[in-house]
């Protein structure tokens, strides 16, 4: 009778698959998104690294690193307010995952938590009422750092196709934002 059971599980599995066309649809907003997350991975990378090496990367004023920093906040900032004004909103009629106050929009909050941390510090660096020390903003970007990168997966992840089947359907994939 057990044999019988997982014979039925592994029929059961095979009908679930997608083919590759039905996957490509269902995973088209986790590749979208993992797209620009990558450009904030690396922008992070690159501020991350210059404070821990304590050393700007090479041929970058101290002007340029701190324009660096802002403008990675805010590019991080007006893709959350997409995010929040267009896409979440859409997707929380049939994803919990998307709905206020639950576990994405809360990362949001930590994360601009953080981003308006290093933003002021960054700010009181370009106007001279703090010298940019790169154990600082270290510290700075410690304070979010995590959250930060856990987002970046956990979004990724939740717009991924096999998640995304269980609440769209294809035709309904094609009709949602990005």
């Amino acid at each position: 009778m057990s044999d019988q059971r997982d014979e039925r599980n592994k029929k059961d599995e095979e009908q679930m698959k997608l083919t590759p066309a039905e996957f490509r649809a269902y995973n088209r907003m986790a590749e979208h998104m993992d797209y620009f997350h990558n450009h904030f991975r690396q922008s992070w990378n690159e501020l991350y690294s210059a404070c821990c090496d304590n050393k700007r990367p090479t041929g970058v004023s101290i002007r340029q690193f701190l324009n660096m920093g802002m403008e990675f906040l805010s590019q991080l900032g007006l893709h959350h307010s997409i995010e929040e004004q267009s896409i979440f909103p859409v997707l929380a009629k049939k994803m919990p995952e998307f709905k206020r106050e639950v576990h994405l929009l809360k990362q949001h909050k930590e994360i601009h938590k953080g981003m308006d941390k290093l933003e002021n510090y960054l700010m009181a660096c370009k106007s001279g009422e703090k010298e940019l020390r790169l154990d600082e903003m270290k510290t700075v970007m410690d304070s979010f750092g995590k959250v930060l990168w856990d987002h970046l997966d956990d979004e990724v992840r939740t717009l991924g196709a096999e998640n995304m089947r269980k609440h769209w359907t294809i035709e309904e994939m094609k009709r949602l934002p990005m």
